[in-house]
Protein backbone atom coordinates (compact mmCIF):
# COMPACT_ATOMS: atom_id res chain seq x y z
CA UNK A 1 0.00 0.00 0.00
CA UNK A 2 1.00 3.28 -1.06
CA UNK A 3 2.45 5.87 2.11
CA UNK A 4 -0.47 7.57 4.39
CA UNK A 5 0.21 10.77 5.74
CA UNK A 6 -0.25 12.45 9.26
CA UNK A 7 -2.52 15.08 8.19
CA UNK A 8 -2.63 16.14 12.09
CA UNK A 9 -1.61 15.02 15.26
CA UNK A 10 -1.00 16.24 18.65
CA UNK A 11 -0.25 15.19 22.59
CA UNK A 12 -0.94 15.71 25.68
CA UNK A 13 1.92 14.43 28.61
CA UNK A 14 3.91 15.92 31.53
CA UNK A 15 6.15 18.09 29.01
CA UNK A 16 3.30 19.89 27.48
CA UNK A 17 0.04 19.97 25.69
CA UNK A 18 -0.33 20.39 22.42
CA UNK A 19 2.92 20.67 19.79
CA UNK A 20 4.47 23.92 20.58
CA UNK A 21 4.71 23.05 24.41
CA UNK A 22 6.11 19.45 23.51
CA UNK A 23 8.58 20.66 20.71
CA UNK A 24 10.12 23.41 23.10
CA UNK A 25 10.47 20.78 25.69
CA UNK A 26 12.40 18.37 23.49
CA UNK A 27 14.49 20.90 22.58
CA UNK A 28 15.12 22.20 26.04
CA UNK A 29 15.72 18.81 27.02
CA UNK A 30 13.01 19.35 29.89
CA UNK A 31 11.73 16.53 32.35
CA UNK A 32 8.20 16.44 33.48
CA UNK A 33 9.21 13.61 35.60
CA UNK A 34 8.68 14.74 39.58
CA UNK A 35 8.20 13.12 42.89
CA UNK A 36 4.37 11.35 42.91
CA UNK A 37 1.88 13.50 44.63
CA UNK A 38 -0.63 11.73 43.01
CA UNK A 39 -4.01 11.01 44.75
CA UNK A 40 -3.44 9.22 47.81
CA UNK A 41 -0.21 6.85 46.77
CA UNK A 42 2.32 6.58 48.80
CA UNK A 43 5.49 5.40 47.12
CA UNK A 44 8.81 6.72 46.54
CA UNK A 45 8.77 6.72 43.33
CA UNK A 46 8.65 9.61 40.33
CA UNK A 47 5.50 10.21 38.05
CA UNK A 48 4.66 12.61 35.04
CA UNK A 49 1.47 14.12 35.74
CA UNK A 50 -0.15 15.99 33.19
CA UNK A 51 -1.40 19.71 34.04
CA UNK A 52 -4.87 21.10 34.35
CA UNK A 53 -6.45 17.43 33.99
CA UNK A 54 -8.45 17.71 37.25
CA UNK A 55 -9.96 20.72 36.27
CA UNK A 56 -10.78 20.15 32.66
CA UNK A 57 -14.59 18.74 33.30
CA UNK A 58 -16.42 17.32 30.40
CA UNK A 59 -19.31 19.45 28.76
CA UNK A 60 -22.61 18.42 29.89
CA UNK A 61 -23.97 16.44 27.02
CA UNK A 62 -20.82 14.15 28.00
CA UNK A 63 -20.94 14.20 31.97
CA UNK A 64 -21.39 10.32 31.49
CA UNK A 65 -17.79 10.06 30.31
CA UNK A 66 -16.15 11.76 33.01
CA UNK A 67 -13.32 10.57 33.95
CA UNK A 68 -9.41 11.09 34.70
CA UNK A 69 -8.96 9.27 31.21
CA UNK A 70 -11.30 11.00 28.99
CA UNK A 71 -10.68 14.51 30.48
CA UNK A 72 -6.92 13.93 29.65
CA UNK A 73 -8.40 12.63 25.97
CA UNK A 74 -10.61 15.77 25.49
CA UNK A 75 -8.16 18.07 26.67
CA UNK A 76 -5.75 16.42 24.10
CA UNK A 77 -8.43 16.91 20.87
CA UNK A 78 -8.69 20.97 21.76
CA UNK A 79 -5.35 20.68 20.80
CA UNK A 80 -3.05 21.91 17.47
CA UNK A 81 -6.53 21.87 15.78
CA UNK A 82 -6.88 18.56 15.57
CA UNK A 83 -10.74 18.28 16.41
CA UNK A 84 -11.26 20.75 13.52
CA UNK A 85 -9.18 18.72 11.14
CA UNK A 86 -10.66 15.80 12.33
CA UNK A 87 -14.63 17.81 11.29
CA UNK A 88 -13.04 18.34 7.85
CA UNK A 89 -11.96 14.83 7.08
CA UNK A 90 -15.64 14.01 8.25
CA UNK A 91 -17.10 16.82 5.89
CA UNK A 92 -14.61 15.28 3.00
CA UNK A 93 -15.21 11.56 3.52
CA UNK A 94 -18.36 11.31 5.32
CA UNK A 95 -18.84 10.63 8.89
CA UNK A 96 -19.15 6.98 8.06
CA UNK A 97 -15.84 6.75 5.62
CA UNK A 98 -13.71 8.07 9.93
CA UNK A 99 -12.79 5.52 12.02
CA UNK A 100 -12.03 5.76 15.45
CA UNK A 101 -9.04 3.20 16.30
CA UNK A 102 -7.47 4.27 20.45
CA UNK A 103 -5.39 2.14 22.78
CA UNK A 104 -5.41 2.05 26.38
CA UNK A 105 -4.19 -0.12 29.03
CA UNK A 106 -5.86 1.14 32.29
CA UNK A 107 -8.66 3.18 30.69
CA UNK A 108 -10.65 4.80 33.33
CA UNK A 109 -10.02 2.51 36.35
CA UNK A 110 -8.95 5.40 38.74
CA UNK A 111 -13.11 6.28 38.52
CA UNK A 112 -13.38 2.61 39.59
CA UNK A 113 -10.84 3.23 42.66
CA UNK A 114 -12.96 6.19 43.82
CA UNK A 115 -15.92 4.16 43.45
CA UNK A 116 -14.79 1.85 45.50
CA UNK A 117 -13.74 3.99 48.55
CA UNK A 118 -18.30 5.34 48.37
CA UNK A 119 -19.19 1.45 48.64
CA UNK A 120 -22.23 0.79 50.65
CA UNK A 121 -20.78 -0.32 54.24
CA UNK A 122 -23.91 -2.74 54.45
CA UNK A 123 -23.64 -4.38 51.07
CA UNK A 124 -20.57 -3.53 49.32
CA UNK A 125 -22.46 -2.43 46.54
CA UNK A 126 -20.65 0.61 44.39
CA UNK A 127 -22.44 4.03 43.82
CA UNK A 128 -25.23 4.37 41.64
CA UNK A 129 -23.76 7.15 39.88
CA UNK A 130 -20.91 4.49 38.64
CA UNK A 131 -20.86 4.14 35.69
CA UNK A 132 -18.69 1.40 34.62
CA UNK A 133 -19.30 1.20 30.76
CA UNK A 134 -18.94 4.93 30.32
CA UNK A 135 -15.15 5.40 32.40
CA UNK A 136 -13.46 2.11 33.17
CA UNK A 137 -14.50 0.02 29.90
CA UNK A 138 -11.60 0.27 27.61
CA UNK A 139 -13.88 1.52 24.92
CA UNK A 140 -15.08 4.34 27.03
CA UNK A 141 -12.70 6.27 25.49
CA UNK A 142 -13.47 5.52 22.05
CA UNK A 143 -16.97 5.86 22.70
CA UNK A 144 -16.00 9.54 23.86
CA UNK A 145 -13.82 10.61 21.09
CA UNK A 146 -16.16 9.13 18.51
CA UNK A 147 -19.42 10.62 19.77
CA UNK A 148 -17.70 13.73 20.78
CA UNK A 149 -16.57 14.15 16.91
CA UNK A 150 -19.90 12.34 16.39
CA UNK A 151 -18.07 10.29 13.95
CA UNK A 152 -19.61 7.35 12.62
CA UNK A 153 -17.22 5.12 11.16
CA UNK A 154 -15.53 1.51 12.65
CA UNK A 155 -14.16 2.00 15.96
CA UNK A 156 -12.20 -0.10 18.09
CA UNK A 157 -10.24 0.03 21.99
CA UNK A 158 -6.78 -2.22 21.52
CA UNK A 159 -5.34 -3.30 24.78
CA UNK A 160 -2.04 -4.73 24.39
CA UNK A 161 -0.27 -3.82 27.28
CA UNK A 162 2.39 -1.06 26.45
CA UNK A 163 2.35 -1.47 22.29
CA UNK A 164 -1.54 -0.91 22.69
CA UNK A 165 -1.19 2.57 20.75
CA UNK A 166 1.54 2.03 18.25
CA UNK A 167 -0.88 -1.50 17.32
CA UNK A 168 -3.88 1.14 16.17
CA UNK A 169 -1.77 2.76 13.61
CA UNK A 170 -1.69 -0.52 11.76
CA UNK A 171 -4.94 -1.40 12.51
CA UNK A 172 -6.11 1.91 11.26
CA UNK A 173 -4.11 1.30 8.08
CA UNK A 174 -5.38 -2.56 7.32
CA UNK A 175 -8.99 -0.27 7.37
CA UNK A 176 -8.08 1.68 4.84
CA UNK A 177 -6.56 -0.49 2.78
CA UNK A 178 -9.45 -3.02 3.02
CA UNK A 179 -11.29 0.16 1.80
CA UNK A 180 -13.95 0.43 4.92
CA UNK A 181 -12.69 3.82 5.63
CA UNK A 182 -10.87 6.87 4.33
CA UNK A 183 -9.42 8.13 7.14
CA UNK A 184 -8.76 7.10 10.70
CA UNK A 185 -8.39 8.90 13.90
CA UNK A 186 -5.94 6.87 15.90
CA UNK A 187 -3.67 7.37 19.29
CA UNK A 188 -3.85 6.35 22.94
CA UNK A 189 -4.95 7.50 26.28
CA UNK A 190 -3.73 6.55 29.02
CA UNK A 191 -4.00 8.02 32.84
CA UNK A 192 -2.64 8.01 36.13
CA UNK A 193 -4.40 5.80 38.74
CA UNK A 194 -3.73 3.44 42.16
CA UNK A 195 -3.75 0.44 40.71
CA UNK A 196 -0.83 0.94 37.99
CA UNK A 197 1.86 2.53 40.54
CA UNK A 198 0.92 -0.05 43.07
CA UNK A 199 0.87 -2.27 40.42
CA UNK A 200 4.29 -2.05 39.08
CA UNK A 201 5.75 -1.32 42.73
CA UNK A 202 4.54 -4.94 43.66
CA UNK A 203 6.79 -5.80 39.81
CA UNK A 204 9.65 -4.39 41.73
CA UNK A 205 9.78 -1.84 38.79
CA UNK A 206 9.50 1.53 40.00
CA UNK A 207 12.19 3.41 40.09
CA UNK A 208 13.09 5.80 43.03
CA UNK A 209 13.94 8.57 41.37
CA UNK A 210 13.78 9.79 37.29
CA UNK A 211 13.81 6.60 35.52
CA UNK A 212 17.00 6.52 33.81
CA UNK A 213 16.95 4.58 30.50
CA UNK A 214 20.21 2.67 29.36
CA UNK A 215 22.45 4.87 32.16
CA UNK A 216 24.63 1.93 33.73
CA UNK A 217 22.93 2.81 37.16
CA UNK A 218 19.27 2.49 35.91
CA UNK A 219 16.91 0.99 38.31
CA UNK A 220 13.15 1.04 36.84
CA UNK A 221 10.60 2.91 34.93
CA UNK A 222 9.00 5.96 35.83
CA UNK A 223 4.90 6.33 35.33
CA UNK A 224 3.25 8.64 32.61
CA UNK A 225 0.27 9.43 31.62
CA UNK A 226 -0.59 10.87 28.15
CA UNK A 227 -2.87 11.29 25.46
CA UNK A 228 -1.63 11.39 21.93
CA UNK A 229 -4.03 11.77 18.52
CA UNK A 230 -3.07 11.21 14.89
CA UNK A 231 -5.30 11.50 11.70
CA UNK A 232 -4.03 9.28 8.86
CA UNK A 233 -4.99 9.52 5.44
CA UNK A 234 -4.48 8.25 2.15
CA UNK A 235 -1.38 10.86 0.47
CA UNK A 236 -1.99 13.41 -2.15
CA UNK A 237 0.08 13.89 -5.36
CA UNK A 238 1.53 17.02 -4.32
CA UNK A 239 2.34 17.18 -0.79
CA UNK A 240 4.50 20.13 1.17
CA UNK A 241 8.05 18.01 2.03
CA UNK A 242 7.72 18.60 5.70
CA UNK A 243 4.33 16.38 5.86
CA UNK A 244 5.04 13.41 7.94
CA UNK A 245 3.97 9.75 6.29
CA UNK A 246 3.08 6.96 7.94
CA UNK A 247 5.52 4.19 6.11
CA UNK A 248 5.72 0.88 7.75
CA UNK A 249 4.51 -0.96 10.95
CA UNK A 250 5.43 -4.36 12.24
CA UNK A 251 4.23 -6.99 14.57
CA UNK A 252 5.22 -9.62 16.58
CA UNK A 253 4.59 -11.75 19.31
CA UNK A 254 6.67 -13.93 21.59
CA UNK A 255 5.17 -14.50 24.36
CA UNK A 256 7.93 -15.31 25.85
CA UNK A 257 6.89 -14.33 29.95
CA UNK A 258 3.55 -12.38 31.31
CA UNK A 259 6.11 -9.26 31.95
CA UNK A 260 9.63 -9.49 31.33
CA UNK A 261 10.96 -9.71 27.68
CA UNK A 262 12.96 -12.14 25.67
CA UNK A 263 16.32 -12.00 26.75
CA UNK A 264 17.86 -11.53 23.04
CA UNK A 265 15.03 -9.56 22.17
CA UNK A 266 13.59 -12.15 19.77
CA UNK A 267 10.19 -10.56 19.42
CA UNK A 268 11.45 -6.79 19.21
CA UNK A 269 13.60 -7.80 16.92
CA UNK A 270 10.89 -9.78 14.44
CA UNK A 271 8.95 -6.52 15.25
CA UNK A 272 11.50 -4.16 13.32
CA UNK A 273 12.28 -6.36 10.54
CA UNK A 274 8.47 -6.64 9.89
CA UNK A 275 8.19 -3.03 10.00
CA UNK A 276 11.24 -2.63 7.43
CA UNK A 277 9.79 -5.09 5.07
CA UNK A 278 6.84 -3.51 5.11
CA UNK A 279 7.96 -0.04 4.20
CA UNK A 280 9.67 -1.59 1.91
CA UNK A 281 13.50 -0.12 3.41
CA UNK A 282 16.51 -1.72 4.30
CA UNK A 283 17.94 -1.32 7.67
CA UNK A 284 20.42 1.62 6.21
CA UNK A 285 17.65 3.87 5.55
CA UNK A 286 16.58 4.66 9.30
CA UNK A 287 18.16 7.66 10.20
CA UNK A 288 16.97 7.61 14.08
CA UNK A 289 14.98 5.27 16.49
CA UNK A 290 13.01 6.11 19.38
CA UNK A 291 13.66 3.26 21.11
CA UNK A 292 11.42 1.83 23.62
CA UNK A 293 13.75 2.23 26.92
CA UNK A 294 11.75 1.72 29.68
CA UNK A 295 15.06 2.02 32.18
CA UNK A 296 14.77 -1.23 33.75
CA UNK A 297 17.86 -3.24 33.42
CA UNK A 298 16.47 -6.20 31.86
CA UNK A 299 14.42 -4.32 29.07
CA UNK A 300 17.30 -2.21 27.79
CA UNK A 301 19.39 -4.80 27.34
CA UNK A 302 17.01 -6.72 25.57
CA UNK A 303 16.22 -4.14 23.31
CA UNK A 304 19.31 -3.71 22.67
CA UNK A 305 20.77 -6.50 21.80
CA UNK A 306 17.65 -6.47 18.96
CA UNK A 307 18.42 -3.01 17.48
CA UNK A 308 22.16 -4.41 17.27
CA UNK A 309 20.90 -7.43 15.44
CA UNK A 310 18.64 -5.42 12.86
CA UNK A 311 20.73 -2.39 12.27
CA UNK A 312 23.86 -2.65 14.22
CA UNK A 313 25.23 0.00 16.27
CA UNK A 314 26.10 3.52 14.48
CA UNK A 315 22.37 4.60 13.99
CA UNK A 316 21.22 7.24 16.51
CA UNK A 317 18.82 6.13 19.08
CA UNK A 318 17.44 7.47 22.39
CA UNK A 319 14.10 7.15 24.68
CA UNK A 320 11.88 10.11 25.25
CA UNK A 321 10.60 8.43 28.60
CA UNK A 322 13.45 10.28 31.04
CA UNK A 323 11.00 12.95 29.83
CA UNK A 324 7.47 11.99 29.95
CA UNK A 325 7.70 9.13 31.47
CA UNK A 326 6.04 5.69 30.51
CA UNK A 327 2.80 6.30 29.87
CA UNK A 328 2.01 2.56 29.53
CA UNK A 329 -0.97 2.29 26.63
CA UNK A 330 -0.11 5.73 25.35
CA UNK A 331 3.37 5.29 24.81
CA UNK A 332 3.06 4.04 21.22
CA UNK A 333 1.11 7.31 20.15
CA UNK A 334 2.66 9.95 22.29
CA UNK A 335 6.59 8.93 20.93
CA UNK A 336 4.42 8.64 17.38
CA UNK A 337 3.68 12.18 17.78
CA UNK A 338 7.26 13.15 19.24
CA UNK A 339 8.91 11.72 16.53
CA UNK A 340 6.52 13.15 13.72
CA UNK A 341 7.43 16.56 15.59
CA UNK A 342 11.05 15.88 15.55
CA UNK A 343 11.25 14.93 11.82
CA UNK A 344 9.69 18.15 10.72
CA UNK A 345 11.98 20.39 13.06
CA UNK A 346 15.08 18.28 12.06
CA UNK A 347 15.77 17.33 16.01
CA UNK A 348 17.04 14.36 17.37
CA UNK A 349 16.19 14.14 20.82
CA UNK A 350 18.74 13.03 23.47
CA UNK A 351 17.35 10.90 26.16
CA UNK A 352 16.92 13.21 29.21
CA UNK A 353 18.18 12.02 32.67
CA UNK A 354 20.47 9.21 31.25
CA UNK A 355 24.48 10.37 32.29
CA UNK A 356 26.16 7.70 32.15
CA UNK A 357 25.68 5.15 29.25
CA UNK A 358 25.87 1.33 30.11
CA UNK A 359 28.72 0.61 27.92
CA UNK A 360 27.75 -3.70 27.47
CA UNK A 361 24.45 -2.07 25.72
CA UNK A 362 26.54 -0.58 22.46
CA UNK A 363 24.16 1.53 20.78
CA UNK A 364 24.81 5.02 19.58
CA UNK A 365 22.83 6.48 22.23
CA UNK A 366 22.40 10.02 22.30
CA UNK A 367 21.97 11.84 25.90
CA UNK A 368 22.58 15.69 24.10
CA UNK A 369 19.92 16.91 21.13
CA UNK A 370 21.45 16.23 17.87
CA UNK A 371 20.51 19.07 14.78
CA UNK A 372 20.26 17.17 12.18
CA UNK A 373 17.19 16.15 8.70
CA UNK A 374 16.19 12.71 9.43
CA UNK A 375 14.19 11.51 6.74
CA UNK A 376 13.04 8.28 8.20
CA UNK A 377 12.69 7.42 11.74
CA UNK A 378 11.50 3.94 13.89
CA UNK A 379 9.43 3.79 16.87
CA UNK A 380 9.54 0.60 19.03
CA UNK A 381 6.64 -0.15 21.69
CA UNK A 382 6.92 -3.63 23.46
CA UNK A 383 4.20 -4.54 25.96
CA UNK A 384 3.68 -7.27 28.26
CA UNK A 385 3.08 -10.76 27.64
CA UNK A 386 5.71 -10.30 24.54
CA UNK A 387 3.33 -7.54 22.49
CA UNK A 388 5.78 -5.60 20.07
CA UNK A 389 5.46 -3.09 17.42
CA UNK A 390 7.39 -1.16 15.24
CA UNK A 391 6.50 2.41 13.16
CA UNK A 392 8.84 4.00 10.51
CA UNK A 393 7.72 7.43 9.99
CA UNK A 394 9.27 9.32 6.88
CA UNK A 395 9.07 13.19 5.57
CA UNK A 396 7.75 13.60 2.32
CA UNK A 397 10.58 15.23 0.72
Amino acid sequence: MAPLVLTSFTAASCIGRGSTQTLASLRERRSGLRPCDFETVDLRTYVGIVDGVDAAALPAEWSRYDCRNNRLAELALREDGFDAAVLRAAGRYGRHRVGVFVGTSTSGILQTELAYRRRDPATGALPEEFDYGATQNSFSVVDFVRRRLRLEGPAAAVSAACASSAKVFAMGRRMIEAGLIDAALVGGVDSLCLTTLYGFHSLQLLAPGPCRPFDVTRDGLSIGEAAAFALIERAPENLDRDAVLFLGAGESSDAHHMSAPHPEGRGARSAMQYALDDARLEAAAIDYINLHGTGTPSNDRAESRAVAAVFGAAVPCSSTKGATGHTLGAAGGLEAVIGALCLRDGLLPGGAQTRNLDPELGLNYITGNLRARARRMLSNSFGFGGANCSLIFGLAG
